[in-house]
């Protein structure tokens, strides 16, 4: 049996249209005579998508009983047992009902994919678990329902739904998306044209990327390795020269011309000896590169060319920027083609963009070596330039032939040798002395056109050939194998600075060295495993192969983890180098211990602050009432035969009255010690809100000439402790009324946005300044009130700590004209179908 199709519609935020879309979508198909069923449809009230819905058979819910109350779910099995073409399912990232079988109802809809039924179903994007945070921080609301982001890229079929933000606005103000005592908060909240239009982009850049790893797979499974220029992806190449700044800024402008434009900036470590790199320009490049909305890599690669070539190979790059070389005519001829030239031969497909750049053409120094001692390439030249050379010398000393032209004629011959020396080293400067030493003989010492040497003086003019060969080429050996260490040591400073550079600013230690170490490595993956065989870290795919290396961290004798490096085979100097690395992760790793510790001890003066300030509370506030119950008692003891009734009764209600606040301020300490333990006792249950506001301004003694309130009528209950809220609402209102000044009212409105009811109590009083706000929520903090009638501190922390533990936030904004507004947000309690 075929699976069935999923298609998701995706939306930035709600009410921009993705119900009314499916159900349009549904319409379309019945038309097309598709067996079309509504699973699940959440209308929220809106009567265009209710009008929507007309016409489409419906499956009715499954109900499900929990603590007494019934809730209305998708029936899967009555779904599947209809068999339709295709089911409508809408909120795809909803939890079920506790005792439901599947715990979310994407789990729901994977059942019915594999029954053989298509699904159209709808999601925002604040519910994609990996954008949750990123949401979370743009809109300061805290998303509990999420959808794995698998599911929703599994989906055969991904589309936004778009509106533009003004016009989503537009729709909330005329009461399209929630009822008018909602939307006042939502648009001065969530609904805010900054939160809207962050969140279109996420939602669109999310489907992007889905839309580019599409098109990787569809590539990886078809073999197809040539550049499809569907995004520009600019690599920009750094040598750490100062005509860095100029390349970045082409390249950017570049990637800017495309919208999704991508842009990077890569250096490969292993110089080739052509540029002077100024201290420090690097990282200032690659702070360059960051703040134009690009990323820097570092990779290391002997040939230069090939390892800029295989990394924009590797990211699918489109085009790659380079810098016309420094190098002047002279050096330029000396070493054959440069980077560019061989960039571009080798880039296939991408295309290469030279920049000329102020540096162009002032370089004087001749190439130095690469690769071992000397290249293969240079000996290579090097028998080349014996072969071609000497025939060449030979033809020019034959055509001017004198009768005391033999010392220059050997002089000339020593030349070449020494010449075939500097290019090619020992063996082809061997080959060049032997082949000068015959060729003079024969040509040019009697008898001529004989190899005959009579003279004891031509041998030793031969092994000094040799010997003078063998000088200089060693000598060209020794400066070589130098260069390269000289070089190789350059690379690894480059990138042991690139990590630490990545390190102070601000990346997290430990993953930013082992993504540094894979990329520099080229390693297929890199991971680092803690001795107790958990993952600290991971980058790539380390899948295990036979070139895996094992490196320990930290301690020999006792290693606080494992480095392990898959698909590649390192030589003895970047074991050394991963040597180093390894000891900065054993570093950064007990750093992190340290760093533990320290908030420990920190948690723990935290305490001892705590310790002081209750003691200070209790020499004060636990004193008055205290002390005034056993004056009264005491009085009561000594006079109670001759007080008077009057007396008498005001004593014994100055007892009462002082005995109920210290068992308040008892109870409350009590609290506090439960919140702090987390061992708070919380009974959750749908709760209707407005009961509980009522409840605790009759405990408080306030009426609406205090108290002003805009209830939502159609709120409908949250998910709540009924005791606890109403402690919550009598401690922020009793401080609301407090501070409101004389002639005002304190306010308290209800509103709804999403699957969160907020409860805002408003005052215009003297508010608190954003910096002292966390301050408000520590106990035994009166800020400045030194009132010590009120109590020992503790009733917005005690207030914060019953809201958390209700699953809820207790926040504080500015009053809109002055004062402060207190928020208190709760999960709204499933709808109940009857």
């Amino acid at each position: 049996m075929r699976r069935g199709r999923l298609r998701v519609l995706l939306g930035a935020a709600p009410g921009v249209g993705k119900t009314y879309e499916m159900l349009e979508e549904g319409r379309r198909l019945q038309a097309d005579g598709r067996d079309v069923v509504i699973g699940v449809v959440e209308t929220h009230g809106r009567s265009a998508t209710a009008a929507q819905a007309e016409g489409l058979p419906e499956i009715p819910r499954l109900l499900v009983r929990h603590r007494g109350v019934e809730l209305s779910e998708l029936d899967v099995d009555a779904v599947a047992a209809r068999r339709p073409d295709v089911a409508l399912v809408d909120e795809l990232a909803h939890t079920n009902a506790p005792g439901s079988r599947n715990e979310k109802r994407w789990q729901d809809v994977a059942e019915l994919l594999d029954a053989g039924i298509d699904v159209i179903t709808t999601v925002n994007v604040q519910h994609i678990a990996s954008l949750n945070d990123v949401v979370e921080q743009i809109t300061g609301v805290s998303q509990r329902e999420t959808v794995p982001d698998a599911v929703v890229r599994a989906a055969d079929q991904v589309e936004v739904v778009d509106l533009a933000p003004q016009s989503l606005r537009d729709r909330l103000s005329a009461g399209l998306v929630y009822p008018a005592e909602r939307v006042d908060a939502a648009l001065s909240n969530y609904f805010r044209l900054g939160n809207l239009t962050a969140l279109r982009e996420l939602a669109l850049l999310w489907l992007a990327d889905e839309v580019d790893s599409a098109l990787k797979a569809y590539r990886e499974e078809h073999g197809i390795t040539g550049s499809w220029k569907a995004r520009e992806r600019v690599v920009v190449a750094l040598t750490g020269g100062a005509e860095g700044e100029t390349l970045i800024r082409r390249g950017a402008r570049i990637a800017a011309r495309a919208a999704g434009g991508e842009l990077r900036a890569v250096h490969v470590s292993t110089q080739d000896g052509l540029r002077t790199t100024t201290p420090g320009a690097l990282a200032q490049q690659q702070a360059l590169v960051e703040s134009l909305g690009g990323t820097y890599h570092q990779v290391v690669g002997e040939d230069v060319p090939r390892a800029l070539v295989d990394y924009a190979r590797s990211v699918d790059a489109t085009q790659l920027v380079l810098g016309v070389s420094r190098r002047g005519r002279l050096a330029s001829a000396l070493s054959g083609p440069g980077i560019g030239a061989t960039v571009i031969r080798a880039s296939g497909d991408i295309d290469v963009h030279m920049v000329t750049h102020a540096a162009a053409g002032r370089g004087l120094t001749l190439p130095r070596l690469r690769g071992g001692a000397l290249s293969a390439r240079r000996r290579i030249l090097g028998f080349a330039v014996a072969i071609v050379g000497g025939p060449l010398l030979s033809w020019l000393l034959l055509s001017f032939p004198g009768d005391e032209a033999i010392t220059s004629d050997v002089l000339a011959y020593q030349l070449l040798v020494v010449v075939v020396a500097l290019i090619g080293g020992i063996w082809p400067a061997l080959f060049a002395a032997v082949l000068s030493g015959l060729t003079l003989d024969f040509l040019f010492i009697e008898p001529l056109y004989t190899v005959t040497i009579a003279d004891p003086l031509h041998v030793l003019s031969l092994v000094l050939y040799v010997v003078i060969a063998i000088l200089v080429s060693g000598v060209v050996d020794q400066a070589a194998r130098r260069s390269r260490s000289a070089q190789r040591a350059a690379a690894e400073s480059e990138l042991l600075a690139t990590v630490a550079g990545s390190v102070l600013r601000g990346e997290s230690a430990v993953p930013a060295l082992v993504s540094r170490t894979r990329e520099a490595f080229r390693a297929t993956g890199v991971r680092l495993v803690a001795a107790d065989g958990a993952v600290l870290a991971t980058d790539g795919e380390p899948v295990p192969d036979n070139r895996a290396v094992h490196l320990p961290v930290g301690a020999p004798h006792a290693p606080q983890a494992t480095l392990e490096l898959h698909g590649i085979d390192p030589d003895a100097s970047e074991r050394r180098l991963l040597d180093v690395i390894a000891a900065q992760l054993g570093a950064a790793l007990e750093h992190g211990e340290l760093a533990r510790s320290a908030r420990e001890a920190g948690i723990l003066a935290e305490t001892d602050q705590v310790r002081s300030a209750l003691l200070r509370a209790l020499s004060h506030d636990l004193r008055r009432p205290l002390a005034a119950a056993v004056a009264a008692v005491g009085g009561l003891r000594a006079e109670g035969a001759s007080l008077s009734d009057a007396d008498r009764a005001e004593l014994v209600a100055t007892a009462d009255e002082s005995m109920g606040t210290l068992s308040t301020l008892v109870t409350d300490l009590l609290d506090v010690s439960r919140v702090e333990a987390g061992v708070l006792a919380v009974a959750l249950s749908p709760v209707d809100p407005a009961e509980v506001v009522l409840a605790a301004l009759d405990e408080l003694g306030l009426g609406p000439a205090d108290v002003e309130l805009a209830l939502d009528q159609d709120l409908g209950p949250v998910v709540a402790d009924p005791v606890l809220l109403q402690r919550v609402l009598v401690n922020v209102l009793a401080n609301a009324h407090r501070h409101a000044p004389v002639g005002t009212r304190a306010r308290l409105t209800t509103s709804r946005l999403g699957g969160t009811a907020e409860l805002r109590i408003i005052d215009h009083g003297a508010g608190v300044p954003a910096d002292r706000r966390d301050d408000m929520f520590a106990p035994f903090q009166r800020m400045d009130d030194t009132d010590n009638t009120v109590g020992l501190g503790l009733g917005l922390a005690l207030s914060k700590g019953f809201t958390e533990g209700m699953g809820g936030t207790l926040t504080a904004e500015d009053t809109p004209g002055g004062g402060l507004t207190m928020v208190i947000a709760l999960p709204t309690a499933p709808e109940v179908t009857a």
